[in-house]
């Protein structure tokens, strides 16, 4: 067994275009970050929950975020985009990936008791199947109402939506299902 320290990991994003990066870091003590001017060094036993999701806005489909809560009550998120310019924001997929892979690892070589959890909560997730479905009603019945009436163009346009909704808004219900987690099985939908 080797005496060496593990290596400091280090993660940095830009959550708008004014401001700093909020900088992340994961050193032998904890979770270091600095956000907005403030700081704070949170060792892993002391951090109480993340929380994984997809979270897509309209600049980057592929948006993954980590809400970390410490023991206190304090909470930080992670983002896997940074933004770049007034119309680009940039994935960093593999660091952010690395950087939540190894603050997990560490947090279960500290002892973590942390709950782990993905997706959105549970009635969140309740209010957006409800949501869903009430739009799949409603769009069943335009395309019946369509085809029953001789409007092609109409019910060919109401095709070409349901396929993009269901592209879009699918894939975000379906990676962001409620879920618990263990450190050695991270959930591979919630990560890039």
């Amino acid at each position: 067994m080797s005496n060496e320290a593990a290596p400091a990991i280090r993660y940095a994003y830009k959550a708008s275009l004014i401001g700093a990066a909020h900088r992340f870091e994961l050193t032998e003590q904890g979770l270091s970050w600095r956000i907005a001017g403030k700081s704070g060094m949170w060792p892993y036993a002391d951090i109480a929950t993340v929380r994984l999701s997809y979270r897509p806005v309209s600049m980057q489909s592929r948006r993954f975020r980590a809400d970390i809560g410490n023991a206190d009550g304090a909470r930080i998120a992670i983002l896997s985009t940074s933004w770049q310019t007034a119309a680009l924001m940039a994935p960093q997929d593999r660091d952010y990936r690395a950087f939540v892979t190894q603050l997990h690892a560490r947090m279960a070589g500290a002892g973590s008791r942390a709950v782990l959890v993905g997706g959105l909560g549970p009635r969140v997730y309740v209010a957006a199947i409800v949501c869903v479905t009430l739009v799949g009603i409603a769009m069943a019945g335009l395309f019946g109402r369509s085809i029953a009436t001789g409007e092609w163009a109409g019910a060919l346009f109401l095709v070409g939506f349901t396929a993009l909704f269901a592209w879009q808004v699918g894939g975000f219900v379906m990676r962001n299902r409620p879920l618990a987690y263990t450190f050695d099985r991270l959930p591979k939908a919630l990560l890039p």
